[in-house]
């Protein structure tokens, strides 16, 4: 396992080297996202991903590529197998491409019915303790597990602060260092949410051992997606496993404004909770 991109030749000359399968990052990347995904969404935007990345590299990952297709329904009686298999990738891509936009025009709609909510997107490094978060602000009950990319799926859910005060927040797919842009291209659905978002929630795993990493990773991604303006509240998460004061205070001078929680703790989850309408009675004002 590589963890930078191979070139499909280079993947090629390692395996005819080594005599043993070799991944690169994306790869194994896409190999998880491939077993977490439990939605039909999901699945399309997983299967679009790993088949924009394959097409490239077909003539590593085939044993048949010489063999001759002819026959009706053929380009013709000198098509190769690898060709055939191009093309037929390329009808599938072309079909996902067209299954997933009917599914943005779903989300556009459910979007519309939300116009004028307060929205929150959870966003953060993967297995920072999002979904745990989410589960303790709202009942959520999303699926929580101490691994990489535990949720692919959004998750929406209201959250009332008083008879006539509310907000949406919304649980978004985990970031990672270097992620696959075939990823992000076939996510484009999903972070949708987080493009649209009043404010976000960047969750930081305190206890990592490089948080200003992942800050940065998740940063890079936001990049691309969000406005430069737009809000972010910074959250470290999970500062039970990282009881060094003297880092929690470098942490603190580096991130005003920042909150320290555990989202296992209800205190943890009350400090949360009262930033958000902070945030949402500021925006009425």
């Amino acid at each position: 396992v590589f963890d930078n991109d191979l070139a499909p030749a280079q993947g090629r000359n390692l395996e005819r080297e080594l005599d043993v399968r070799v991944l690169d990052r994306t790869e194994l990347i896409l190999d998880i996202f491939a077993r977490r995904a439990r939605t039909s969404e999901s699945r399309l935007q997983v299967e679009l991903a790993q088949l924009q990345y394959m097409l490239p590299r077909l003539t590593r990952l085939w044993s048949h590529l010489e063999r001759q297709a002819g026959g009706i329904g053929t380009r013709g009686p000198g098509e190769t197998q690898l060709e055939t298999d191009r093309r037929l990738i390329g009808r599938r891509i072309a079909q996902l491409k067209r299954d997933l936009a009917e599914v943005a025009s779903d989300r556009v709609v459910q979007r519309r019915r939300r116009q004028g909510e307060f929205t929150v997107a959870l966003v953060g490094y993967t297995n920072a303790g999002k979904s745990t978060l989410m589960n303790a602000l709202t009942q959520a009950g999303v699926f929580v597990e101490d691994r990489l990319f535990a949720t692919l799926d959004a998750t929406t859910r209201r959250v009332d602060v008083d008879e006539r005060r509310r907000f949406l927040l919304t649980d978004t797919v985990g970031f990672i260092r270097r992620l696959p842009h075939h990823l992000v291209e076939s996510f484009q659905a999903t972070l949708q949410d987080v493009r649209d978002a009043d404010l976000l929630l960047h969750v930081v795993e305190a206890s990592s051992p490089d948080p200003e990493r992942q800050i940065e990773s998740v940063n890079s991604v936001l990049a691309g997606l969000v406005p430069e303006e737009q809000s972010i509240q910074l959250v470290f998460n999970k500062i039970d496993l990282a009881p060094d004061e003297a880092l929690r205070n470098r942490f603190a001078r580096l991130h005003p404004g920042a909150l320290f929680v555990s989202a296992l703790s209800p205190a943890g989850a009350a400090a949360v909770r009262e930033a958000l309408v902070r945030h949402l009675l500021g925006r009425e004002t």
